[in-house]
Protein backbone atom coordinates (compact mmCIF):
# COMPACT_ATOMS: atom_id res chain seq x y z
CA UNK A 1 0.00 0.00 0.00
CA UNK A 2 2.49 2.41 0.74
CA UNK A 3 4.00 2.19 -2.87
CA UNK A 4 0.28 3.51 -4.28
CA UNK A 5 0.85 7.25 -5.15
CA UNK A 6 -1.77 9.83 -3.77
CA UNK A 7 -0.70 12.96 -4.49
CA UNK A 8 0.39 15.50 -7.40
CA UNK A 9 -1.04 12.89 -9.73
CA UNK A 10 -0.95 15.91 -12.07
CA UNK A 11 2.59 17.05 -11.78
CA UNK A 12 5.66 16.17 -14.02
CA UNK A 13 8.00 18.43 -12.29
CA UNK A 14 8.45 21.03 -9.51
CA UNK A 15 11.61 23.38 -10.68
CA UNK A 16 12.82 25.48 -7.90
CA UNK A 17 13.39 29.22 -8.56
CA UNK A 18 15.86 32.29 -7.65
CA UNK A 19 14.16 34.02 -3.92
CA UNK A 20 13.46 37.39 -3.88
CA UNK A 21 16.33 38.68 -1.97
CA UNK A 22 18.57 36.98 -4.64
CA UNK A 23 16.46 38.53 -7.41
CA UNK A 24 17.19 42.22 -5.69
CA UNK A 25 20.87 41.73 -5.02
CA UNK A 26 21.17 40.92 -8.70
CA UNK A 27 19.15 44.12 -9.75
CA UNK A 28 19.22 46.82 -6.73
CA UNK A 29 17.92 50.25 -5.97
CA UNK A 30 19.83 53.25 -6.67
CA UNK A 31 18.93 56.35 -4.56
CA UNK A 32 17.63 57.68 -7.89
CA UNK A 33 15.59 54.40 -8.51
CA UNK A 34 14.19 55.12 -4.77
CA UNK A 35 12.90 58.40 -5.11
CA UNK A 36 11.13 58.04 -8.46
CA UNK A 37 9.09 55.14 -6.27
CA UNK A 38 8.95 57.26 -3.33
CA UNK A 39 7.54 60.05 -5.61
CA UNK A 40 5.51 57.76 -7.48
CA UNK A 41 3.41 56.39 -4.81
CA UNK A 42 3.07 59.29 -2.68
CA UNK A 43 2.18 61.35 -5.46
CA UNK A 44 -0.87 58.72 -6.76
CA UNK A 45 -2.32 58.99 -2.66
CA UNK A 46 -2.17 62.24 -3.00
CA UNK A 47 -4.07 62.58 -6.04
CA UNK A 48 -6.40 59.73 -4.49
CA UNK A 49 -6.76 61.76 -1.32
CA UNK A 50 -7.71 64.84 -3.45
CA UNK A 51 -4.69 66.80 -2.28
CA UNK A 52 -3.44 66.87 -5.52
CA UNK A 53 -5.44 68.00 -8.70
CA UNK A 54 -4.02 66.35 -10.75
CA UNK A 55 -5.85 63.67 -13.23
CA UNK A 56 -3.70 60.54 -13.19
CA UNK A 57 -3.50 58.39 -16.26
CA UNK A 58 -2.55 55.30 -16.85
CA UNK A 59 -0.82 54.54 -19.82
CA UNK A 60 1.10 52.13 -22.20
CA UNK A 61 1.01 48.70 -23.90
CA UNK A 62 -1.54 46.13 -22.80
CA UNK A 63 1.21 44.15 -21.74
CA UNK A 64 5.03 43.73 -22.35
CA UNK A 65 6.15 41.37 -25.16
CA UNK A 66 9.46 43.02 -25.97
CA UNK A 67 11.88 44.62 -24.24
CA UNK A 68 13.35 46.85 -26.15
CA UNK A 69 9.97 48.20 -27.58
CA UNK A 70 9.26 48.72 -24.03
CA UNK A 71 11.90 50.51 -23.25
CA UNK A 72 11.58 52.74 -26.28
CA UNK A 73 8.28 53.25 -25.14
CA UNK A 74 9.13 55.05 -22.15
CA UNK A 75 11.41 57.02 -23.12
CA UNK A 76 8.85 58.84 -25.37
CA UNK A 77 6.50 58.53 -22.50
CA UNK A 78 8.55 60.11 -19.77
CA UNK A 79 9.36 63.42 -22.54
CA UNK A 80 5.38 63.66 -23.06
CA UNK A 81 4.93 62.98 -18.94
CA UNK A 82 7.11 66.16 -18.42
CA UNK A 83 5.13 68.15 -20.80
CA UNK A 84 1.48 67.74 -19.29
CA UNK A 85 2.91 67.53 -16.04
CA UNK A 86 1.20 70.62 -14.87
CA UNK A 87 -2.50 68.92 -15.45
CA UNK A 88 -2.09 65.07 -15.44
CA UNK A 89 0.17 62.54 -14.15
CA UNK A 90 1.53 59.86 -16.19
CA UNK A 91 2.25 56.06 -15.37
CA UNK A 92 3.11 53.95 -17.51
CA UNK A 93 1.35 50.67 -17.77
CA UNK A 94 3.58 47.93 -17.18
CA UNK A 95 1.99 44.23 -17.48
CA UNK A 96 3.73 41.34 -17.15
CA UNK A 97 1.03 38.76 -16.21
CA UNK A 98 -2.08 38.03 -18.29
CA UNK A 99 -5.35 36.81 -17.02
CA UNK A 100 -6.49 34.19 -19.26
CA UNK A 101 -10.58 32.95 -19.62
CA UNK A 102 -9.29 29.91 -20.85
CA UNK A 103 -5.75 29.41 -22.18
CA UNK A 104 -2.98 31.71 -24.23
CA UNK A 105 0.01 33.43 -23.12
CA UNK A 106 0.07 34.38 -19.45
CA UNK A 107 2.93 37.47 -20.21
CA UNK A 108 6.58 38.21 -19.87
CA UNK A 109 7.03 36.39 -16.69
CA UNK A 110 5.33 33.00 -16.79
CA UNK A 111 6.55 32.86 -20.98
CA UNK A 112 9.47 35.15 -21.73
CA UNK A 113 10.42 34.13 -24.99
CA UNK A 114 6.88 33.32 -26.33
CA UNK A 115 7.26 29.41 -26.97
CA UNK A 116 5.78 27.84 -23.95
CA UNK A 117 9.22 27.22 -22.33
CA UNK A 118 7.94 28.82 -19.64
CA UNK A 119 10.85 30.07 -17.92
CA UNK A 120 9.93 32.13 -15.14
CA UNK A 121 12.68 32.90 -13.50
CA UNK A 122 14.35 34.35 -16.80
CA UNK A 123 10.97 36.06 -16.85
CA UNK A 124 11.22 37.87 -13.57
CA UNK A 125 14.85 39.14 -14.17
CA UNK A 126 13.69 40.72 -17.28
CA UNK A 127 10.88 42.48 -15.48
CA UNK A 128 12.73 43.34 -12.70
CA UNK A 129 15.65 45.17 -15.23
CA UNK A 130 12.78 46.65 -17.50
CA UNK A 131 11.41 48.28 -14.07
CA UNK A 132 14.44 49.52 -13.10
CA UNK A 133 15.23 51.13 -16.46
CA UNK A 134 11.87 52.62 -16.35
CA UNK A 135 12.42 54.17 -13.17
CA UNK A 136 15.87 55.49 -13.65
CA UNK A 137 14.38 57.80 -16.34
CA UNK A 138 12.50 58.89 -13.85
CA UNK A 139 8.67 57.67 -14.96
CA UNK A 140 6.77 55.85 -12.04
CA UNK A 141 5.56 52.44 -13.32
CA UNK A 142 1.50 50.80 -13.01
CA UNK A 143 0.94 47.07 -12.83
CA UNK A 144 -1.43 44.30 -12.19
CA UNK A 145 -0.91 41.78 -9.82
CA UNK A 146 -2.44 38.45 -11.01
CA UNK A 147 0.21 35.77 -9.42
CA UNK A 148 0.08 36.50 -5.59
CA UNK A 149 3.48 35.46 -5.01
CA UNK A 150 5.68 37.61 -7.92
CA UNK A 151 4.51 41.01 -6.31
CA UNK A 152 7.62 39.66 -3.70
CA UNK A 153 10.01 39.88 -6.22
CA UNK A 154 9.10 42.93 -8.58
CA UNK A 155 6.10 44.66 -6.32
CA UNK A 156 8.73 47.75 -4.62
CA UNK A 157 9.05 48.87 -8.47
CA UNK A 158 5.25 49.78 -8.76
CA UNK A 159 3.89 53.14 -7.90
CA UNK A 160 0.19 51.98 -8.70
CA UNK A 161 -1.72 48.52 -8.80
CA UNK A 162 -4.51 46.70 -10.17
CA UNK A 163 -6.63 44.00 -9.16
CA UNK A 164 -7.96 42.90 -12.76
CA UNK A 165 -12.45 42.19 -12.93
CA UNK A 166 -11.58 38.21 -12.68
CA UNK A 167 -9.14 37.97 -9.34
CA UNK A 168 -11.04 41.36 -7.53
CA UNK A 169 -13.46 38.94 -6.38
CA UNK A 170 -10.60 36.51 -5.06
CA UNK A 171 -10.00 36.46 -1.09
CA UNK A 172 -6.26 36.12 -1.85
CA UNK A 173 -6.09 39.18 -3.98
CA UNK A 174 -7.79 40.74 -1.70
CA UNK A 175 -5.38 39.88 1.13
CA UNK A 176 -2.22 40.10 -1.08
CA UNK A 177 -3.36 43.61 -1.44
CA UNK A 178 -4.23 44.35 1.77
CA UNK A 179 -0.26 44.58 2.28
CA UNK A 180 0.68 46.49 -0.63
CA UNK A 181 2.34 49.65 -0.21
CA UNK A 182 1.16 51.15 -3.00
CA UNK A 183 -2.28 52.48 -3.56
CA UNK A 184 -4.70 49.69 -5.41
CA UNK A 185 -7.11 49.66 -8.12
CA UNK A 186 -10.19 47.44 -8.27
CA UNK A 187 -11.96 46.65 -11.53
CA UNK A 188 -15.49 46.10 -11.54
CA UNK A 189 -16.44 42.14 -12.81
CA UNK A 190 -16.48 41.31 -16.20
CA UNK A 191 -20.17 41.67 -16.67
CA UNK A 192 -20.56 44.82 -15.20
CA UNK A 193 -21.03 44.23 -11.63
CA UNK A 194 -19.19 47.03 -9.25
CA UNK A 195 -20.76 45.14 -5.92
CA UNK A 196 -16.88 42.95 -6.17
CA UNK A 197 -15.37 46.34 -6.00
CA UNK A 198 -16.66 47.93 -3.19
CA UNK A 199 -16.49 44.78 -1.49
CA UNK A 200 -12.79 44.61 -2.27
CA UNK A 201 -12.30 48.18 -1.48
CA UNK A 202 -14.13 47.52 1.84
CA UNK A 203 -11.99 44.09 2.43
CA UNK A 204 -8.66 45.38 1.51
CA UNK A 205 -8.48 48.15 4.06
CA UNK A 206 -9.15 45.83 7.14
CA UNK A 207 -5.77 43.41 8.46
CA UNK A 208 -5.41 40.20 7.13
CA UNK A 209 -3.30 36.99 7.83
CA UNK A 210 -2.30 34.93 4.69
CA UNK A 211 0.15 31.83 3.77
CA UNK A 212 2.65 33.05 1.22
CA UNK A 213 6.60 33.58 0.75
CA UNK A 214 8.65 35.27 2.57
CA UNK A 215 12.31 37.54 0.69
CA UNK A 216 14.16 34.48 1.61
CA UNK A 217 11.65 32.42 -0.61
CA UNK A 218 10.62 30.56 2.32
CA UNK A 219 6.91 29.50 3.18
CA UNK A 220 5.63 32.20 5.68
CA UNK A 221 1.88 33.53 7.37
CA UNK A 222 2.14 37.24 6.07
CA UNK A 223 0.22 39.79 8.98
CA UNK A 224 -0.72 43.34 6.94
CA UNK A 225 -1.91 46.34 8.58
CA UNK A 226 -4.62 46.83 6.08
CA UNK A 227 -4.28 49.36 2.74
CA UNK A 228 -6.61 52.42 3.43
CA UNK A 229 -5.86 53.58 -0.24
CA UNK A 230 -7.86 51.91 -2.86
CA UNK A 231 -9.99 52.86 -5.32
CA UNK A 232 -12.81 51.52 -8.34
CA UNK A 233 -11.61 51.03 -11.89
CA UNK A 234 -14.72 51.41 -14.24
CA UNK A 235 -14.09 49.04 -17.30
CA UNK A 236 -17.52 48.30 -18.46
CA UNK A 237 -19.44 44.51 -18.81
CA UNK A 238 -21.77 43.79 -21.14
CA UNK A 239 -22.37 47.30 -21.97
CA UNK A 240 -19.39 50.74 -21.30
CA UNK A 241 -20.20 52.17 -17.55
CA UNK A 242 -18.72 55.46 -18.00
CA UNK A 243 -21.38 57.62 -18.41
CA UNK A 244 -22.38 60.74 -16.58
CA UNK A 245 -25.55 58.65 -14.87
CA UNK A 246 -23.76 55.43 -14.33
CA UNK A 247 -21.22 57.13 -12.29
CA UNK A 248 -23.53 59.05 -10.27
CA UNK A 249 -25.28 56.27 -9.66
CA UNK A 250 -21.67 54.52 -8.58
CA UNK A 251 -21.19 57.51 -6.30
CA UNK A 252 -24.18 56.94 -4.41
CA UNK A 253 -23.42 53.30 -3.86
CA UNK A 254 -19.99 54.22 -2.62
CA UNK A 255 -20.93 56.61 -0.25
CA UNK A 256 -23.96 54.01 1.08
CA UNK A 257 -20.95 51.65 1.70
CA UNK A 258 -19.17 54.47 3.65
CA UNK A 259 -16.57 54.73 1.15
CA UNK A 260 -15.17 57.97 -0.78
CA UNK A 261 -16.06 58.50 -4.06
CA UNK A 262 -12.48 57.42 -6.28
CA UNK A 263 -12.99 56.36 -9.24
CA UNK A 264 -10.90 55.67 -12.17
CA UNK A 265 -12.13 55.03 -15.61
CA UNK A 266 -10.76 52.11 -18.52
CA UNK A 267 -11.13 53.24 -21.49
CA UNK A 268 -10.48 50.08 -22.73
CA UNK A 269 -11.75 46.82 -22.73
CA UNK A 270 -15.80 46.65 -22.66
CA UNK A 271 -16.03 50.72 -22.26
CA UNK A 272 -14.78 50.73 -25.80
CA UNK A 273 -16.14 47.79 -26.91
CA UNK A 274 -12.49 45.98 -27.23
CA UNK A 275 -11.82 48.63 -30.23
CA UNK A 276 -8.49 50.74 -29.72
CA UNK A 277 -10.17 53.22 -32.06
CA UNK A 278 -12.99 54.01 -29.64
CA UNK A 279 -10.78 54.95 -26.25
CA UNK A 280 -10.21 58.86 -27.66
CA UNK A 281 -14.51 58.78 -27.36
CA UNK A 282 -14.53 57.26 -23.87
CA UNK A 283 -11.75 60.08 -22.99
CA UNK A 284 -13.83 62.79 -24.45
CA UNK A 285 -16.60 61.71 -22.79
CA UNK A 286 -14.51 61.84 -19.63
CA UNK A 287 -12.83 65.23 -20.09
CA UNK A 288 -16.63 66.87 -20.56
CA UNK A 289 -17.53 65.60 -17.35
CA UNK A 290 -14.65 67.06 -15.20
CA UNK A 291 -15.15 70.07 -16.72
CA UNK A 292 -18.86 69.93 -15.86
CA UNK A 293 -17.62 69.60 -12.29
CA UNK A 294 -17.39 65.97 -11.31
CA UNK A 295 -14.24 65.59 -8.77
CA UNK A 296 -14.42 61.30 -7.67
CA UNK A 297 -13.38 60.75 -11.34
CA UNK A 298 -9.82 61.15 -10.22
CA UNK A 299 -8.06 58.92 -12.97
CA UNK A 300 -7.86 57.07 -16.60
CA UNK A 301 -6.55 54.20 -18.32
CA UNK A 302 -5.48 53.75 -21.49
CA UNK A 303 -3.96 50.50 -23.64
CA UNK A 304 -0.88 52.58 -26.00
CA UNK A 305 1.69 50.94 -28.03
CA UNK A 306 4.44 52.05 -30.11
CA UNK A 307 1.93 51.06 -33.27
CA UNK A 308 -1.97 50.75 -33.94
CA UNK A 309 -3.57 47.69 -33.34
CA UNK A 310 -2.83 44.47 -32.73
CA UNK A 311 -1.53 40.92 -33.91
CA UNK A 312 -1.70 36.90 -33.17
CA UNK A 313 1.12 35.52 -31.38
CA UNK A 314 2.44 32.61 -33.66
CA UNK A 315 5.34 30.00 -33.25
CA UNK A 316 7.40 32.13 -35.80
CA UNK A 317 8.37 35.22 -33.53
CA UNK A 318 10.78 36.45 -36.25
CA UNK A 319 7.85 37.76 -37.74
CA UNK A 320 6.47 39.44 -34.84
CA UNK A 321 5.87 43.64 -35.86
CA UNK A 322 8.26 45.63 -33.61
CA UNK A 323 5.77 47.83 -31.29
CA UNK A 324 2.35 45.98 -32.23
CA UNK A 325 0.38 44.49 -29.21
CA UNK A 326 0.18 40.53 -29.11
CA UNK A 327 -3.13 41.09 -26.69
CA UNK A 328 -5.42 43.64 -26.76
CA UNK A 329 -5.69 46.16 -29.31
CA UNK A 330 -3.71 49.48 -28.61
CA UNK A 331 -3.55 53.03 -30.00
CA UNK A 332 -0.33 54.23 -31.61
CA UNK A 333 2.07 56.50 -30.48
CA UNK A 334 0.97 59.73 -32.54
CA UNK A 335 -2.35 59.05 -31.24
CA UNK A 336 -1.36 59.07 -27.76
CA UNK A 337 0.59 62.46 -27.90
CA UNK A 338 -2.73 63.72 -29.17
CA UNK A 339 -5.21 62.93 -26.98
CA UNK A 340 -3.00 63.40 -23.89
CA UNK A 341 -2.75 66.82 -24.86
CA UNK A 342 -6.15 67.43 -25.71
CA UNK A 343 -7.01 65.84 -22.61
CA UNK A 344 -4.43 68.21 -20.56
CA UNK A 345 -5.66 71.71 -22.57
CA UNK A 346 -9.08 70.52 -21.69
CA UNK A 347 -8.64 70.41 -18.24
CA UNK A 348 -6.30 72.80 -17.88
CA UNK A 349 -8.76 75.22 -19.50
Amino acid sequence: MTDLRIENLNVFAEEPIITPDELKRQYPLTDDITKTILDGQNTVKRILHKKDERLLVVVGPCSIHDIKAAKEYAQKLKLLADEVSDTLYLIMRVYFEKPRTTVGWQGLINDPYLDNSCNVEDGLKMARELLLYIAELGLPAAGEALDIVTPQYIQDLFCWTAIGARTTESQSHRNMASGLSSVVGFKNGTKGSIDIAINARESVAAPHNFVSINPDGKVAVVKTKGNPNSHIILRGGKEPNYSAEQIAQYESELKIAGLEPRIMIDCSHANSGKKACNQSMVLNDIANQITSGNNSIMGVMIESNLKFGNQKLTKDTSSLKYGVSITDECIGWEETEEILRDLRNKLKA
